[in-house]
C-alpha cells in the first residue's frame, strides 16, 4: 500500500497566501451554505500565551466584512465543540485586537460523505455561552452527478465556472472511507490536469492538494508537486514523451503478437484459430500466411 502523505500546515499556509485572489468571489453555496462570497483568506495560526498553538483548516472574510472559519470532518464527535469554542474565543480576540471591535464570525463544518444529517447536533449550550455551527453534509451531494458534468465539460473544453471548481475541490470528499477518498482523489487530479485555462487549473489542483490533506496518498501528493513545478512547455514535453511510450509499447505488443501468429501458422494451426487465439483479425492472419 502506498505510503500516505499529510500535507504540512506550512503549505497550507503558504497555498492560502498564493490562493486569497483566486478565491475571492467564490461561495459556499454549492455545498448548501448560505453565506455571503469568499473576499480573502486569513492566517490561520492562533497563537497563545499557552504553549499550545491551535490551528483551524481555513479562514475566510466574506464579502459583508464578516468572518467564517471552516473545518472538514469525517466523523461527529462532541468533544470537538470544544475545540472548537477555543478556536472562537482566539479568533475573536485576534480580530479585536485588529479592528478594536467585536467582529461578527461564524463556523462551519462540512461532513464528508461519512457523516449523514440528522446524526450531529450544531449547537453547544453551556447555559452561559450558546455557540451555533453551520452544518454541510457531502453525502447529499451527487458525486456521480459531480463527476459526469465536470467531465462533459473538460472533454468538450469548456470553461469552468467557479461553482465547478468548487465542486471539483470538495469531490473526493462526497465518497465514504479512506480508501473511497483516496481513489477519487486521484481521479480528480488526473481530470484538473486537463483543465485548459493554467490558472483554474493550478486553482483546482493546490486546493485538492489542501482540501484532502488527511487522505492524498505520497503519490497523488508528487502528482500535484510536478505539475505546478512544471512550465507549460515542460508539460507539452511530459505529455508527449508519454504518448511516445505509449505507442511503443502498443507497436511491441503488436509485433510480439504478430510473430507468435506467424509460429502458429507455421505449426500448421489454421488461420481462423489463429485469428481466435491472437485477436488480430482474420484478413490480417491471412496476409501472414501468404507471406510465409
Amino acid at each position: 500500500m502506498e505510503k500516505e502523505k499529510k500535507i504540512a500546515y506550512q503549505n497550507k499556509d503558504i497555498a492560502s497566501k498564493i490562493l486569497s485572489e483566486q478565491f475571492r468571489g467564490k461561495s459556499f453555496s454549492v455545498y448548501g451554505i448560505d453565506l455571503p462570497e469568499i473576499e480573502d483568506i486569513r492566517p490561520t495560526n492562533l497563537p497563545a500565551v499557552e504553549a499550545d498553538e491551535l490551528r483551524l483548516d481555513n479562514l475566510f472574510l466574506l464579502a459583508d466584512g464578516s468572518y467564517v472559519f471552516v473545518d472538514y470532518e469525517s466523523e461527529y464527535r462532541e468533544k470537538n465543540k470544544c475545540d472548537y469554542l477555543k478556536y472562537f474565543a482566539r479568533i475573536t480576540e485576534r480580530l479585536y485586537n485588529e479592528f478594536g471591535r467585536i467582529v461578527p464570525l461564524k463556523l462551519v463544518i462540512i461532513y464528508t460523505a461519512d457523516v449523514k444529517r440528522g446524526t450531529t447536533d450544531p449547537v453547544l449550550d453551556t447555559g452561559g455561552i450558546r455557540m451555533v455551527i453551520e452544518e454541510a453534509f457531502l453525502t447529499e451531494l451527487d458525486a456521480d452527478d459531480i463527476w459526469e458534468g465536470l467531465k462533459r465539460k473538460i472533454d468538450c473544453e469548456e470553461s469552468l465556472s467557479d461553482e465547478d471548481m468548487m465542486r471539483m475541490i470538495i469531490y473526493p470528499l462526497t465518497f465514504r472511507g479512506r480508501k473511497a477518498k483516496q481513489e477519487a482523489v486521484g481521479r480528480a487530479i488526473g481530470l484538473a490536469k486537463r483543465i485548459a485555462d493554467e490558472n483554474r487549473m493550478y486553482f483546482v489542483l493546490k486546493m485538492i492538494w489542501v482540501f484532502a490533506d488527511k487522505y492524498i496518498t505520497e503519490g497523488d501528493s508528487n502528482r500535484i508537486r510536478e505539475v505546478l513545478t512544471m512550465t507549460k512547455v515542460d508539460r507539452i514535453l511530459e505529455e508527449e514523451k508519454r504518448q511516445a511510450i505509449d505507442k511503443a509499447v502498443a507497436d511491441n505488443t503488436e509485433s510480439v503478437t504478430t510473430r507468435i501468429a506467424k509460429n502458429f501458422l507455421k505449426s500448421g494451426v489454421s488461420a481462423e484459430k489463429v485469428s481466435a487465439n491472437t485477436g488480430l483479425p482474420l484478413a490480417q492472419v491471412l496476409q501472414l500466411s501468404q507471406s510465409l
